[in-house]
């Protein structure tokens, strides 16, 4: 246990009691801290008084001051309940990262942002990293929230995804290896435009020092946008510019059909740049990489024969997700649709040829339909039972080349589902039923 002086005795409120809320709580009750949390669903605040974690309308209270504020990433302090007081308090407001960094800084932390590929990097680092040798905790924005991480005795490496919501408030943070795998138009409902979001994901590289490492792909749609930042805001890391095709040797040495197509030569690129820098050899990253398995709802084989293989690939909630998905496969029959992301746009020529039809549902089918009518063939099917229907029906008639039922669907999923989880697991359960029954196909 690392005890903070900083924060021991001091009045701390806590804003958003979730998984990272919580853990924030719990490590800052073994700090001896004064807590005041809150949280807005009614919920929500029945657990915590369970975890006997205090609940205040610490806000409420003018007399009272606080020494530090710590909100939960899913706070926008300009839309929030509690606006006015966040705002006349910002510079007492600090995140979970900023509280383990500050826990944590005699560990090698690497962090990974970026709108796409974020998980699949993490876990691809993390499983490299294990067989290695090395001790290895992967958390943050997947999963287990870093401050829940439990740390060893031995050194440690953490692997830690890292969201634009996490980075925008936070001050301290600070990581020895981290990367920006790229940047598309994402979460633009909060952070407006293309240059804020992207001025927050830089934060992961501003707090670094020279003996840290940064790392970042130049050719991306907006490189110049970046390079335009760095020529304002001093970068003191070591900057690597990350390019796939200097890896191209040891990718041929790869036997995984998991790692088959274009999608993840870019993740893996980061992985290999990071582990290289910390003396793993390119026979362990091979052998590890031959045994890897993906997360679920990532490109995810739910069934797989020598006329149709189905791909769960719930977690693509951009087109900028989607197209690495499209890019991968042929004779596609493709299931889009849900929330769009604002300002999406979908670029289908690179793509439309691969694409048999599609099958929009969700309640936004015309935001969908817009999109990519006059490109593609495409039907509102309204939701993912029916699509599969609809699809299975289609299949019959052309039952002589190899099919893909592929869902992608470009959208968030809250629309119909509780998350993009549950909306996998459903897709998965109507193809499980589907075969069982004898696809017919």
């Amino acid at each position: 246990m690392v005890f903070l002086k900083k924060y021991q005795n001091k009045k701390i409120a806590i804003y958003g009691m979730g998984k990272s809320g919580c853990s924030v709580a719990k490590e800052l009750k073994n700090q001896n801290s004064k807590l005041f949390c809150w949280d807005d669903s009614i919920n929500v605040r029945k657990k915590v008084k369970k975890l006997k974690f205090p609940i205040d309308k610490f806000w409420l209270n003018k007399k009272r001051s606080f020494d530090y504020i710590v909100i939960s990433p899913g706070i926008d302090i300009r839309k929030c309940k509690i606006s006015i007081f966040l705002k006349k308090n910002i510079k007492k407001i600090i995140t979970d990262l900023d509280l383990f960094f500050e826990i944590n800084k005699d560990q090698t932390i690497i962090s990974i942002t970026g709108t796409n590929g974020k998980s699949t990097t993490c876990k691809i680092i993390d499983h490299i990293l294990k067989k290695a040798g090395y001790n290895v905790k992967m958390g943050g924005n997947i999963g287990i929230p870093a401050l829940s991480l439990k740390k060893s005795k031995t050194k440690n490496i953490f692997v830690l995804e890292v969201s634009s919501y996490q980075l925008e408030y936070s001050k301290l943070f600070r990581s020895k290896h981290a990367a920006i795998l790229n940047i598309s138009p994402d979460h633009l409902e909060r952070h407006k435009n293309i240059s804020n979001y992207t001025k927050i994901k830089l934060k992961i590289f501003l707090a670094q020092k020279k003996t840290d490492y940064s790392y970042i792909n130049y050719k991306g749609e907006y490189s110049k946008l970046v390079k335009k930042i760095f020529k304002k805001k001093k970068l003191n890391s070591k900057l690597i510019k990350v390019n796939h095709n200097n890896f191209n040797i040891l990718y041929q040495k790869i036997d995984n059909n998991y790692f088959k197509g274009k999608a993840h030569k870019e993740n893996l690129a980061f992985a290999f740049n990071i582990v290289k820098n910390l003396k793993v050899n390119n026979s362990k990253i091979v052998s590890a990489l031959n045994d890897f398995k993906g997360l679920p709802h990532r490109q995810e084989h739910v069934y797989s024969d020598k006329r149709l293989v189905c791909v769960n690939d719930s977690k693509a909630t951009s087109f900028q997700a989607s197209i690495q998905s499209l890019l991968n496969y042929d004779k596609i029959y493709w299931i889009v649709g849900g929330l769009p992301k604002k300002k999406d746009i979908f670029d289908l020529k690179n793509v439309r040829k691969k694409i048999i039809k599609a099958y929009i549902i969700g309640k936004n089918s015309n935001f969908f339909k817009k999109q990519i009518e006059k490109k593609i063939k495409f039907q509102v099917s309204g939701n993912l039972k029916r699509a599969l229907q609809d699809i299975f029906n289609d299949i019959k008639k052309n039952t002589k080349k190899k099919s893909t039922i592929l869902l992608s669907p470009a959208a968030a999923s809250y629309d119909q589902f509780t998350n993009f989880e549950s909306r996998g697991e459903y897709f998965k359960k109507l193809i499980k039923r589907k075969i069982q029954q004898g696809p017919n196909v």
